[in-house]
């Protein structure tokens, strides 16, 4: 009798397309797809799918699009499907009735070398914390968040240049080779997890949900730290300040490029100085150059032009 090999993928944005896209190529057997349901989206408010459902769709696989995850109807389906290995690449928490369900397991890849970065966005908070390395791990989903044995991990260094949008883009490719290892070698029976009690001694950072309050730029703080955390955010969600002209209603401006200044004025943080076509914030420690930003409303604009732009360059604060 053939050995069931049958996987359930479940994801939902791009990153995890690759994913999907990874397992395929590998000529695994991926029965069906579970994600979000549409969403509305943009100006007119209309459904949208999810990148993953694109890619399924265009795949000709079956969709399951469950608003609850414990709903009977959807673990119904689950048994129709009969998967024996569950793959799970940036989606939602699983109830046990769920993660539980297939004989091999649920495995997850998670954007860090756990047990360090748990949580909702590793990419982000390592970029941030002026990390020069990251990393991808591959894990069994237990019943706490990110806390699995792990089964594969690969290293990953970060370059000077680096923002969250091109770390994430190589993470997303290479993440998905180490997940299509990490299925073959579950199907062939040749895994050996480790508990992520073995990893004890390496250091353990947060990675929590990005909100409006941990992107706001706090300008008393040094600019390296500054620098990182526009990097750690850039593209999007984009770290952000209020751009403050004297007699002005002050707006909500995204720093989205930027690069610590050896310029030095003597004034209070946040204190915006304009010389030719440079943009320089004074920090707590030092000073940064702003060399993208983005008003409210507005396409994203380097700093020259902007300033061009601009009809008064003094008395201008970043709060």
């Amino acid at each position: 009798m053939t050995p069931n090999k049958r996987i359930l993928f479940m994801g939902t944005p791009a990153f995890a397309v690759a994913s999907l896209n990874a397992l395929i190529d590998a000529h695994l057997d991926v029965a069906a797809v579970v994600t979000a349901p549409d969403r509305p989206a943009g100006r007119g408010r209309q459904l949208r799918m999810s990148p993953v459902k694109e890619r399924a769709i265009q795949l000709g696989l079956p969709v399951l699009q469950p608003v609850n995850l414990k709903d009977p109807a959807f673990h119904a389906a689950l048994d129709e499907i009969n998967a024996a290995l569950f793959v799970v690449v940036a989606f939602r928490m699983l109830p046990a009735a769920v993660w539980q369900r297939p004989g091999l397991g649920t495995v997850n890849l998670h954007a860090s070398l756990l047990p360090d970065y748990r949580g909702a966005a590793p990419i982000n908070w390592a970029l941030i914390n002026g990390e020069t390395r990251t990393g991808l791990t591959t894990f069994l989903i237990n019943g706490n968040i990110d806390t699995g044995d792990i089964l594969l991990r690969e290293h990953i260094k970060i370059m000077p240049e680096d923002n969250f949008g091109t770390l994430h883009d190589r993470m997303m490719n290479e993440g998905a080779v180490l997940l299509a290892r990490t299925v073959k070698d579950i199907l062939d029976g040749t895994t050996s997890p480790i508990p992520q009690a073995r990893f004890e001694g390496e250091r353990l950072h947060d990675a929590p949900k990005l909100t409006p309050a941990n992107c706001k730029i706090d300008w008393a703080k040094d600019a390296t730290h500054i620098n990182d955390q526009v990097r750690g955010l850039a593209p999007a969600p984009g770290a952000w300040a209020w751009w403050q002209e004297e007699g002005q209603e002050r707006k909500q401006v995204k720093v989205l490029r930027s690069r610590p200044s050896a310029a030095h004025h003597h004034h209070a943080p946040g204190t915006v100085t304009i010389t030719g076509d440079r943009l320089t914030v004074q920090c707590g420690t030092g000073s940064l150059e702003v060399t993208e930003l983005q008003m409210p409303g507005k396409k994203a604009m380097d700093a020259g032009a902007f300033l061009r732009g601009l009809h008064r360059r003094t008395g201008i604060i970043l709060g």
